[in-house]
């Protein structure tokens, strides 16, 4: 099992990154007065049909050539359970993937959230010419970051695998997601 929610967000993400997705959002929603926590992965890769869409929450199925199970989904998918949540998946051939997992906020089973910005970070750098939409919401109150705007400044996505840039959005998404989670419900 995957020790954080970051690690899944990193598993997932790449899962459509090596699908052949060019736009990722992701989302973290924090709905702490119904007491639910909500991650979920959309992309426009290159999808799957049902078959192996059903085949996906299974660890012993994989399209890799280099194991023989593919956990990250199957993992995903107990821990949410786990929490009370659930996994739900959808896809579709030409068209790309969305995966929603919901927990409980309650649950002595929820993980950790691990560190999620050094995560988006992660994926910036491993694929800086994929558009990704980073959302995070906690009560109402909502931090986006965009790659197209951070490239609108750099110019050059080879730019976001620079590691001071790299320091410096990890510590601007740090400090943005810190602000929205400090503010007082409205």
């Amino acid at each position: 099992m995957l020790d954080d929610l970051s690690l899944h967000i990193l598993d997932i993400a790449e899962n459509s990154v090596g699908a052949g997705a060019r736009n990722v959002t992701l989302n973290l929603v924090e709905d702490r007065s119904g007491g639910w926590l909500t991650l979920s992965v959309e992309d426009d890769g290159r999808g799957m049909d049902e078959e192996t869409c059903a085949k996906v929450v299974d660890p012993f199925y994989t399209t890799r050539t280099t194991r023989k199970v593919g956990l990250g989904i199957p993992f995903l998918r107990q821990s949410a359970e786990l929490c009370g949540g659930s996994l739900e998946l959808s896809s579709s051939l030409g068209i790309g993937t969305s995966l929603k997992a919901s927990f409980r906020l309650d649950s002595i089973d929820l993980p950790p959230m691990g560190d999620v910005p050094s995560s988006i970070v992660t994926l910036l750098m491993s694929a800086p010419t994929v558009h990704w939409i980073y959302r995070h919401e906690i009560d109402g109150r909502v931090f986006v970051l965009d790659s197209v705007e951070i490239l609108d400044i750099l110019g050059d996505p080879e730019a976001l695998r620079d590691p001071n840039i790299a320091l410096w959005l990890k510590d601007y998404i740090t400090e943005n997601v810190g602000s929205i989670e400090n503010l007082s419900p409205e």
